[in-house]
């Protein structure tokens, strides 16, 4: 889905969005997943969770 991308986040400016809830998905569903774990967004190129977590600037240290 448009939940975590290579580098960057889905966007929370919808009228319906939360930015809050869209860290706290990314912090307590998919960051608890083995660093390993591959990701495939809705767009752009596939990553893993360890190099999300040490790379992407929107969610770094969530």
């Amino acid at each position: 889905g448009d939940t975590l991308f290579a580098g960057s986040i889905g966007r929370s400016d919808f009228p319906t969005s939360d930015e809050r809830t869209l860290h706290r998905s990314i912090r307590e569903s998919i960051y608890t997943l083995p660093d390993d774990t591959v990701v495939l967004p809705g767009h752009g190129p596939p990553t893993t969770v360890g190099r999300e977590k040490r790379t992407n600037p929107f969610v770094r240290g969530a």
